[in-house]
This record gives C-alpha cells, sequence and structure tokens, in this order.
C-alpha cells in the first residue's frame, strides 16, 4: 500500500493494533505457522456454505472473506486444526486476468474465518475473487477498489442498511441490494444479527436460546449467513461494516449491559461478567465480518471506528457510538429528559474517538464529510404539547456530546455533512440544527436515516403518532414506517438520496418501491424533494 494511502485512507495500522499487549501476542500467533494442518481436506458437505464477502475497500487493495463451516449451525463442523485455504483475484469472471492469488490460514481460534487483506489492485477497478479448499471452490464474489487519492471521481454510488431481524421476516432487501448496479460499497450500521432467543408468531424462528458465549454467538452468525438474500448482497459489493447494540446484547453502553437493574426484572449483570459476553461477542462479529486484521478484539474490547476516502469526493468516517458512551440517562426508555440529561460532560463516542473524529472534519479535502453510524442524530421530541419526551438511547439522551460536535462544525465552517443513520425501523429525513429549537438556526449537515431490513415486521407507509411528531420537530423533512433500505449518490455538486422499500417482510417475493427521493446541492444544507 502506499504511504499516502495507509496514513490517509483509512486509520487502522499494525502500530494501531500494537498499543495493547493482547493485540500484538494475537497479532504474532495469526503471523506464526501453526505446527497442525489438515493435509488433504475432504468434505462431506460444503464448507462455504457461509459464502464470501468483500470489504472496506482502499485504491490498492481490499478485504476478502469467507468461513469454513461444512456444518455451519453446530459450531461449523470443522476439525479442531488449521486449514490452508486458496484465494484469486481477477479482473474478470473467469479468472483469466488473475490480478493476485495467495493461501491463506483458516484457524480453529477464529472459527475457521479467513480475512485476506488483498494488495496490488488498480484504483477504482472491479475485481472478482473465490477461494479452495481441497476440491471445494466457494462462490464468486465481484468487489470494487477505491479511487485514488487525490482524484475526482464523477460519482460515488453507496448504500446504507442494516437492522435485520431474522425472526421478523425475509431479507428481500438485500436481495434488491444485491441487484443493484454500480455500487462502491455498502454501509452496514449495525444489528446484523439479534441476540434473542427463539419466539413464536414470528415469520422465522432463531435457534436456541439467548446468545451468551462464542458457540452461541458463531451459530446465530451461521444461521443469517445461510439466508440466500443477505448472502447475494455480499458477493456483489465491498460492505463497511459496523456494530450497534444487538450484535451484544440490547442497548449496551460501554461496560454496561442492558441488565443494569432498571429493567423489569430487576437483574444486575456485572461489568466484568458482561465484559466475557462482550468477548464473545466481539471476536464472533470479527469472525463473521469482511474487515482488517487491525479490528481483531482485545478481550471485552475493540476498535472498530475507522474513516476511508474516496478520492477528493467523499470521506467515510465509520464511527462507534456504544463502546466509548456513558450509561443512558435516565434509566432509559423514552420520557421526560432528568436533570441527568444535562450533563455537560456526557459522551457518546469518547474523548478519544471525538477528538480524532473532529480533526479529520477539519482537515479533509473530500467534498462530502459523510458520518456512517449507529443511533439518530437529530432531536425527535416526541412529547405532547408543551411537554418533550426523548428516546434515551440515541443522541438525544446526551445533548452536549451532540452540540460538542455541531459547534466544532459550525465554528470551523465544515461543509457538506452527511450522517448515515439506523437503529429505530424506520425511514427518516432531516436537517441537524445547531439549536434545534430554532428553526432559523444554522443547518450544520443533514441526516438520512435507514428503516430495517425486516426488524418490527411488514410495518406501514405512516403511524398515527406521524403527524405530531412532524409538527413537533419542524426540521424532519420525511418519515416512512416500511422496511428498506437508503441509495445515495454523492457528485462534486450534490448528494441524491432514494429511500427504497418493500411492501411486506412476512413471506419472501416483495417488489421495490421508491418512497422518497432528496437531493441536497453541494454548500447548502438545504434538503430538497425530488
Amino acid at each position: 500500500m502506499p504511504g499516502s494511502a495507509a496514513r490517509h485512507i483509512i486509520d487502522l495500522s499494525r502500530r494501531g493494533l500494537l498499543r495493547g499487549g493482547l493485540a500484538a501476542a494475537a497479532l504474532a500467533a495469526l503471523a506464526t505457522p501453526t505446527r497442525r494442518l489438515w493435509a488433504a481436506p475432504r468434505f462431506a458437505s460444503d464448507p462455504f456454505s457461509l459464502g464470501v464477502a468483500s470489504g472496506d475497500p482502499l485504491p490498492d487493495g481490499v478485504v476478502i472473506w469467507t468461513r469454513l463451516a461444512p456444518e455451519p449451525l453446530t459450531g461449523g463442523g470443522m476439525p479442531h486444526v488449521a486449514v490452508e485455504v486458496n484465494w484469486e483475484i481477477a479482473a474478470d469472471e473467469t479468472f483469466q486476468r488473475i490480478a493476485g492469488k495467495g493461501t491463506a490460514l483458516a484457524r480453529p481460534e477464529l472459527g475457521h474465518a479467513v480475512h485476506v487483506e488483498v494488495s496490488g489492485l488498480a484504483p477504482a477497478t472491479p475485481y472478482f475473487y473465490r477461494f479452495t479448499v481441497g476440491d471445494a471452490v466457494s462462490r464468486v464474489g465481484r468487489t470494487r477498489t477505491a479511487p485514488p487519492l487525490d482524484a475526482m471521481p464523477g460519482r460515488m454510488r453507496f448504500i446504507s442498511a442494516g437492522c435485520q431481524n431474522y425472526e421478523h421476516g425475509y431479507f428481500t432487501a438485500w436481495r434488491h441490494i444485491a441487484e443493484e448496479a454500480e455500487i462502491d460499497c455498502v454501509f452496514h450500521y449495525g444489528d446484523y444479527i439479534y441476540e434473542g432467543g427463539e419466539q413464536s408468531g414470528h415469520p422465522r424462528r432463531h435457534q436456541g436460546g439467548e446468545t451468551y458465549s462464542l458457540d452461541d454467538y458463531r451459530n446465530r452468525y451461521a444461521l443469517y449467513k445461510l439466508d440466500p438474500d443477505l448472502a447475494a448482497a455480499h458477493a456483489a459489493h465491498p460492505f463497511l461494516t459496523s456494530f450497534d447494540d444487538h450484535e451484544v446484547d440490547n442497548n449496551w453502553t460501554g461496560s454496561v449491559s442492558e441488565e443494569d437493574g432498571t429493567t423489569r426484572s430487576h437483574i444486575v449483570v456485572p461489568p466484568e461478567i458482561f465484559a466475557l459476553r462482550k468477548q464473545a461477542a466481539f471476536q464472533a462479529w470479527y469472525e463473521n465480518s469482511p474487515v482488517r486484521r487491525a479490528l481483531l478484539p482485545r478481550g471485552p474490547e475493540i476498535t472498530a471506528w475507522r474513516a476511508l476516502r474516496y478520492g477528493r469526493l467523499v470521506d467515510v468516517a465509520v464511527l462507534d457510538t456504544r463502546s466509548y458512551r456513558d450509561d443512558q440517562p435516565c434509566g432509559d426508555g423514552t420520557k421526560a429528559p432528568c436533570a441527568a440529561v444535562s450533563n455537560p460532560q456526557a459522551q457518546v463516542l469518547g474523548p478519544r474517538q471525538e477528538a480524532w473524529l473532529k480533526e479529520r472534519l477539519t482537515a479533509s479535502p473530500a467534498t462530502w464529510k459523510v458520518l456512517a453510524q449507529q443511533v439518530p442524530m437529530m432531536r425527535r421530541d416526541y412529547g405532547h404539547g408543551s411537554e418533550e419526551a426523548f428516546a434515551m438511547d440515541k443522541w438525544d439522551g446526551y445533548p452536549a456530546a451532540r452540540q460538542r460536535l455541531f459547534d466544532h462544525i459550525d465554528a470551523h465552517g465544515v461543509k457538506n455533512v452527511c450522517v448515515l443513520t439506523g437503529d429505530v425501523h424506520s425511514a427518516w429525513a432531516g436537517t441537524l440544527r445547531k439549536d434545534f429549537r430554532d428553526p432559523r438556526s444554522a443547518a450544520v449537515g443533514i441526516e438520512f436515516i435507514a428503516s430495517s431490513i425486516t426488524s418490527n415486521g411488514d410495518g406501514s407507509e405512516t403511524l398515527g403518532s406521524t403527524a405530531r411528531l412532524m409538527a413537533h420537530n419542524p426540521h424532519i423533512a420525511f418519515f416512512n414506517n416500511r422496511r428498506g433500505y437508503t441509495l445515495h449518490e454523492a457528485t462534486a455538486g450534490r448528494m441524491e438520496t432514494i429511500y427504497r422499500a418493500v411492501d411486506y417482510v412476512s413471506r419472501p417475493g416483495a417488489g421495490r418501491e421508491d418512497k422518497g427521493r432528496f437531493i441536497v446541492e453541494t454548500g447548502t444544507n438545504l434538503l430538497e424533494k425530488a
């Protein structure tokens, strides 16, 4: 990788990984040849049942991923030895023009996952890749490298999607995403899996109880990855993958479990016990995500925030809004704000990530600054009349943290900030204002909230509270309660966003329909309906 790319495109590096001794040991172990290898692997069933994926593209490379699992729902079915897996990447789908090839070890310590950080590729170029082990051959995946750092590409097309509760329906939206053309990347904002146990009354069912152990999480990821629509999307486009809460535990924050004594069960899970669950969850997330080795967890800790540049057009900061934030104020939930909401030191990103983001926003030469994150940043007042009510798990529960970010954007004249969000299982578009109570206040950015892939079921066009919600929040321009995703196209002159939806997820086969289309002209922070 060129030095400039290493410095400016992605804030992940060997040096960053070696910040912790445990990480250094893990990196050394992965780099050390293992003594035991399965010399001549043969499989009774497909070892590539979980498909292939790619992610975190650079101008000269990309991560390609697979995980060997001939018995995916029962721990994978692999022997407790390492296996050599061959990989190829080519400029054509028939693999006549090979651009790179090699061998990687699928190790039992990582659930026989393979993460290959391919380099030496041409920028802004589509590629095809595949894996082989023994006589088994994976499906072919398609990926694409980023443009050169100093280039101004004509456009960047990207998708934002997530919140895919397997039990709540079919992943038809992922099939439509797989069929989208000329996509540079898909941002998965989180809730890739849901940790809850099997429940009746839904279109599909989880297997087993709630996830706590590494085996639990591995099996849950396998169940989701066996879905053909999700697998098709991974094979079609490179992903920028993040996590929200359900990859670990509903509404967790920092070292605090959902079971912190405020829930109806009044159960308290001590931080040292919750750390064990986080360790298992983060390892399973890493094993099943097309991300770089620098994101390898360090026990219950992970540094997943990072940035990628698409030339001088788009700078994407992938944020982590779970690991470093304070516990939700006022006992969580949606309610009138208590005194804790006014904490001037409230943290969502944590000091290091917040400082990094501010510096990046100020220094970025890109036209568009995209903050790819998890929970709504815009103010959403659910109150009646003069009474206010906010969801404490969102940025509304931490207004001081939000204000620090907005003040920085305004004070430094940062232009063209676009926030991508999910989490709330409905689609929204709105203007981010320095003072939400003053509709004439400076606009510091635009937020596009994608709906869910399946979570909350079929949904509806509106809710009974929609009119009141829009009246209480004049900065909100759009709301829709169907399942779906957002498609974005950035150019030097504007950002166009389309809200795409499916009419139902309770059965397969739903068609695709556009519910809203917006244009933001460069330098305006004005949402215009198209």
